[in-house]
């Protein structure tokens, strides 16, 4: 018999566990063990469930460490099937959907507790190199005005770390991606950027690897992470790659420094850089340096390189 994906849908949806995990996930990104716990299911039993909504096209899962996370399908596919969905649903449906929905605040609160920890055990090694150098709010004021002259479209956050990026910019974004290696960094994000009301998708990759398509991005930011990358061209590259045409990458770094023992009490790989370097590895990426603003005013000078994309290069995501 010939296939019908049109059918596997349909069959993926015919199930009341199916429908309950999609209409929590319309509200907010989970994980298979949070759903398991909002179910009141076994983690098996639930995965199964998300293997035959995958399946169906109607879930991606993406893996974060040791959890895998879920969200619904591109809209332009799922739209049509939430049509069908909200169209049919009776009374009794959706008491059980406002039921499991009332169920999130728990997962929300069960996230900030495991975020507050996980920044408390870090936020003193963060405040000693914020004393190094000018205010954040000063910095953050030169990456607004470094970006506000043109409209941001698809926002790529390279090493999202707390969200910080997406907060401030997510919202006049057509849409925001945050990619982070560190899944605790990641759930830290979520935390704050969905208190804040902030749609975004964070995804869990390397600087030298993004899980993006070639001209899938407008904006690209690296912030205060390419001092840690063993090859920042490579970074740059990678950035570059993503990138449409006139598309916009804004570094911000660290000006060369010689405060060596940033290599062993932060992990810092690079101790900053220089115009020069910089210049050419956006030129070697494709892209044009088209400001360079210098922040003084402590011990570390922050530095801001902004780069034009003049050229579209090929290559699939990783």
């Amino acid at each position: 018999m010939e296939a019908l994906p049109l059918a596997d849908l349909l069959q993926a949806l015919a199930d009341p566990t199916r429908l309950r995990i999609l209409a929590l996930l319309r509200r907010m990104e989970l994980s298979v063990g949070e759903l398991a716990v909002l179910l009141e299911q076994s983690q098996p039993r639930v995965s199964r469930h998300v293997r035959i909504l995958a399946d169906a096209g109607a879930l991606e899962r993406r893996k974060e460490g040791s959890w895998v996370f879920l969200r619904i399908a591109d809209g332009d596919r799922t739209a049509p099937m939430f049509d069908l969905i909200d169209g049919w649903t009776d009374a009794a449906t959706t008491a059980v959907f406002s039921r499991d929905a009332g169920k999130l605040d728990q997962i929300r609160t069960e996230r900030a507790e495991a975020a507050s920890r996980y920044f408390a055990s870090h936020a003193e090694v963060w405040d000693q190199i914020r004393s190094l150098h000018v205010a954040e709010s000063e910095v953050e004021r030169a990456i607004d005005s470094a970006l506000s002259d043109q409209p941001l479209g698809r926002l790529v956050d390279i090493g999202t770390g707390t969200g910080r990026m997406i907060e401030l910019f997510g919202r006049d974004a057509l849409q925001a991606i945050g990619i982070d290696r560190s899944s605790e960094m990641l759930r830290l994000a979520r935390v704050k950027l969905e208190a804040a009301g902030i749609p975004s998708s964070l995804r869990q990759g390397d600087m030298n690897a993004l899980p993006l398509d070639d001209g899938s991005a407008d904006t690209v930011i690296i912030h205060q992470v390419l001092h840690y990358a063993h090859s920042p061209a490579a970074a740059i590259s990678e950035a570059g790659r993503v990138l449409a045409r006139d598309g916009r990458l804004l570094v911000v770094d660290f000006a060369a420094h010689e405060r060596e023992e940033l290599r062993t009490t932060d992990e810092h790989i690079r101790l900053g850089f220089d115009d020069e370097a910089m210049a050419g590895w956006f030129r070697a990426s494709g892209l044009t340096m088209d400001r360079v603003e210098h922040l003084e005013g402590g011990e570390l000078t922050v530095t801001l390189w902004r780069g034009l994309k003049a050229a579209e290069r090929r290559r699939r995501a990783a």
